[in-house]
Formats: structure tokens, sequence, C-alpha cells
């Protein structure tokens, strides 16, 4: 069975990367901090060079692509080095593509229709997105009980003080998201804040 980046941390950072020669560097910290599973999100021209390098050059990094929004992204993150793949949401091409991989993925989920469509396919980690907008730790503890075979990485909007509410829930495995990356700490470099952060991020539990 192939590990899941649910299972690494309470926290997967959500980085976005406009220099690849900053990614290694960045990942290391977020290694070092106890966050070894890192989602890079292909919002940049940078995203599948980061990729790459992370995949090559930083041990103990589990990587990841995020923000995959068609079956072109889906292969070339896997074929960049990709570990494990994040949909804001998710088609059915889409998740054929997914499966297509071969890696393990978190498809978008933000209503019960989409997280009963998917778990009729097998699927039984999600994401839950955008999390606050889509009515935060609330709604996916009144999910708890009707469906409670389905695991959730609840992303978008969630800070260090909220985290706590979201993984104490039995259907939260973890949370995503970017606070342990501030714009000015990876602007300046400066990873030992970053690895701070990510310790830090690390440390969080319900």
């Amino acid at each position: 069975m192939s590990t899941s980046a649910l299972d690494l941390a309470p926290v997967i950072p959500v980085v976005i990367v406009d220099d690849v020669e900053s990614a290694v560097p960045l990942a290391r910290a977020l290694v070092a901090g106890g966050l070894p599973a890192v989602e890079v999100t292909l919002r940049t021209p940078a995203a599948l060079g980061a990729i790459e390098r992370i995949a090559a050059e930083v041990e103990g990094a589990f990587v990841g692509a995020g923000t995959v929004l068609t079956p072109d992204q889906a292969k070339a993150a896997a074929e960049a080095g990709a570990r494990f793949l994040v949909t804001p949401g998710c088609t059915e091409t889409l998740y054929g593509a997914l499966v297509d991989t071969g890696l393990s993925f978190l498809p978008g989920t933000s209503t019960v229709s989409e997280v009963l469509g998917l778990r009729e396919l097998g699927v039984r980690e999600m994401k839950f997105f955008p999390a606050e907008a889509s009515g935060g730790a609330p709604y996916l503890k009144s999910l708890a009980s009707p469906v409670p075979d389905v695991r959730f990485c609840p992303t978008g909007g969630i800070t260090p003080a909220s985290a706590p509410t979201y993984l104490a829930l039995p259907n939260v495995a973890c949370v995503g998201g970017s606070w342990m990356l501030p714009a000015d700490a990876v602007a300046s470099r400066d990873w030992a804040r970053v690895e701070k952060l990510a310790r830090e991020a690390s440390g969080l539990r319900g």
C-alpha cells in the first residue's frame, strides 16, 4: 500500500515556489522542522522544476503536487517525481487521470454529494476545500457520524489558532496551510525561521 501524506504529520505545508533555486533549502527547512509532506502548488512556472529538485535532493521529503486541475498536470507532476497529488475539486476526467498516475491522491471536496461520489469510487482520503469558506470544523464534525470511514485534510484559511480544532475531529487526519512560510521569510531566504515555524506546526494536535 502506498504511503499516505495524511499520516506523516499534523500539517501539510502548501508551498508556492517562484524560484526553483529556493525549493531545496525551503523543503529542507520544512523537513527539519518535522513536516516531511510538502505540497508544491502548480501555480507558477517554477513548480514542476521545484518538485523535481525536491524529489531528487531533499532526504526525507515526501513531495507532492497541489492545485492539479488537468490530466496533463497530473501526468507532468508524476513525471517530475511527485509522490502524491492534490486537487481543489474533482471531475470524472480528472479522477481517471489521478488513478492512472498510480500515485496516492487527495481529491478536493466541499459538499456531501462530492464526498459520497468519491466514496463510491473507493476513495477514503480527501481534501476539504476551501475549508473555512465551506463551513469549517463544524461542517466536518457533522460529517463524521454519517460518513465515518472518510478521512480529510482540510485546507483553506486555516491558521495555527484554528488548526487544533480541526485536528481534534475524528475524521481529520491533518490540515493544510501555508502560515509556516511567511512571504517575507521566503523572500529573504530565512530558512531558520521557516524551520522554527514548521517545528511549531508539527507539534500541533487537537
